[in-house]
């Protein structure tokens, strides 16, 4: 049994992990759960629960546990859907149509590609223009230098740029490394 000013740290402890991270994490969930709040909730409280649980997640010395609590959130999703495709519920709006309804993986691709989405969309013009040309098309930096009408250096450094922004988006989000 614990003591009571270990039960008040615990409180104290829950409390600012909430506030510091729940509707962030809200945000995130309900995105993933194609707007279902509820279930967006569901999630959120067992992520901060989970993050309660394993306080070496919340020693300041690592850094935020934010990109952690994200993590947590999206496999719960992903948790919760294989458990209902395992049921053989009907679940409306949950997959895009061209993903395999039986397909474990698609699931878990289709809520990477979100998170990858929202973070090219915290880029500027210029940054996610140049991805777009030389990630997405597969130009060449001269292809893509020629197609924005810049100077290949500028390509180099603009993609240089975009993909240390796109990194920290992600991490921040919890998306995929």
């Amino acid at each position: 049994m614990s003591s009571p000013a270990t039960t008040s740290a615990d409180e104290a402890l829950l409390r600012a992990l909430y506030d510091a991270h729940a509707a962030a994490l809200w945000s995130y969930t309900v995105r993933l759960l194609d707007g279902d709040a509820a279930r967006a909730q569901d999630v959120v409280q067992e992520t901060l629960v989970r993050a309660w649980r394993h306080p070496d997640v919340l020693d300041p010395s690592r850094g935020s546990p934010r990109p952690w609590l994200f993590t947590v959130a999206r496999h719960l999703v992903v948790d919760q859907r294989r458990s209902a495709a395992q049921r053989h519920e009907t679940v409306t709006d949950e997959l895009p149509e061209e993903a395999p309804p039986d397909h474990r993986g698609a699931d878990e691709q289709v809520l990477d590609r979100q998170v990858v989405v929202d973070a090219l969309r915290t880029l500027s013009d210029d940054h996610r223009e140049v991805l777009l040309e030389t990630y997405y098309r597969g130009a060449s930096v001269a292809q893509a230098a020629a197609r924005l009408g810049i100077p290949e250096g500028t390509v180099k450094s603009r993609t240089h740029h975009a993909l240390h922004a796109l990194r920290r988006a992600l991490e921040s989000s919890g998306g995929p490394p």
